[in-house]
């Protein structure tokens, strides 16, 4: 869900190459011939699953960047280094395969036009699995996204080392959770509303409660974007009464900035309540999953209530407000906001000393019993 180093959510950058100009933009970079090519959905860039016969592994992913976050070479680059690492590391990441100049990404025209926008193109191995959108989550399996969650951003902070790693110093980057306070030049596009005074109320609270204290959380490199569509699972057991879930795939590093711990951890549980029928429930669980890696502060602790409203009223906001500039993509992007608009207002509605107590009580139950 990337959108440039500034604070526009959206201008009309978005490429727009049909299958038969992916598939000999393919060939044309990669050298490999398509076999079957396919789009897949995406919210600034434009995805296509691409199937070559070429020996060894034949599925790919063709990942055309928006022309806005195309000019910035050294952050795709700390993007896909990172992928690269944490595959060696043993995470379930995608890789580049490499142009025929030997290189990760290049930088390609739209069309044959004069004056066409650019946009830079890679090439990924394309990761089995099944969304965590698709299935029905457990204990298990959302426990095991916070410690996802965790491990990712420590692997990352503690050895991660690249010269274009700088690059991800996005200050005024709109989605990075300590920029909610920016939301307020976009929040024209909900209208007016119950809505919008719930999130005009989150803003405040945020700037009021949340921005003096970041200096006291603790900083690292995040994904910034573990949705339940960007994290693949599949079923390690064959009950279907109780599967075991492991996640095979983490994919977009897109969001990835420099941040807090703490708000992994609260990304996650926003999204991972999109799809629960219980979704208040949901946050101990992967709050227990991270905490077994990375334990919270008291400071960050009190903070997450905020901390999840404000990437609920993030992704509502932002959404809104590109569907205006994309309205043929606009089911996709209102995904969020079919059943997160209900959340924001249960939120608010039960309380923040409510949920926390809910949160914090399902974690320590971990503390003494292992995760089933």
């Amino acid at each position: 869900m990337s959108s440039g180093n500034d604070c526009q959510p959206q201008t009309l950058t978005k490429p727009a190459l049909g299958e038969k100009e992916a598939a000999e933009l393919v060939d044309r970079v990669f050298g490999l011939k398509v076999s079957w090519i396919g789009s897949l959905p995406s919210y600034d860039d434009q995805n296509f699953h691409v199937r070559v016969s070429a020996e060894g592994a034949d599925e790919y992913v063709l990942k055309i960047t928006n022309s806005e976050d195309s000019q910035e070479p050294d952050l795709i680059e700390a993007q896909t280094q990172a992928m690269m690492f944490l595959s060696a590391e043993g995470f379930p990441s995608a890789t580049p395969y490499l142009t025929k100049d030997g290189n990760i990404m290049s930088l390609e025209s739209g069309d044959t036009r004069p004056g066409s926008k650019k946009y830079m193109v890679r090439l990924l191995t394309y990761l089995p699995g099944t969304p965590v959108a698709k299935i029905t989550t457990n204990a298990q399996i959302l426990y095991e996204i916070g410690k996802l969650a965790a491990s990712v951003d420590k692997v990352l902070s503690e050895k991660f080392q690249h010269p274009s790693v700088k690059s991800l110093h996005r200050g005024q980057f709109i989605w990075n959770l300590r920029n909610v306070p920016l939301l307020d030049q976009y929040i024209y596009a909900l209208g007016q509303n119950k809505y919008r005074a719930v999130v005009e109320q989150v803003i405040e609270q945020f700037k009021g409660k949340v921005i003096p204290k970041l200096s006291s959380f603790r900083a690292c490199i995040n994904h910034g974007d573990l949705n339940d569509h960007n994290i693949l699972v599949d079923s390690s057991s064959a009950s279907l009464e109780n599967p075991q879930y492991r996640v095979s795939g983490i994919l977009d590093f897109s969001d990835m900035s420099y941040g807090y711990y703490v708000f992994e951890v609260a990304i996650a549980i926003m999204y991972m309540m999109i799809e629960s029928p219980d979704p208040l429930s949901v946050g101990g669980h992967v709050l227990a999953g991270f905490e077994s890696v990375v334990p919270l502060t008291a400071e960050e602790r009190g903070a997450l209530f905020l901390l999840v409203s404000g990437r609920f009223a993030q992704s509502l906001v932002i959404a809104a407000h590109t569907a205006l500039l994309y309205p043929e993509n606009k089911e996709y992007l209102t995904i969020t906001a079919k059943t997160g608009w209900k959340h924001l207002m249960t939120m608010f509605e039960v309380g923040q000393e409510a949920v926390e107590k809910t949160w914090f009580e399902t974690a320590q139950v971990y503390t003494h019993h292992a995760p089933a």
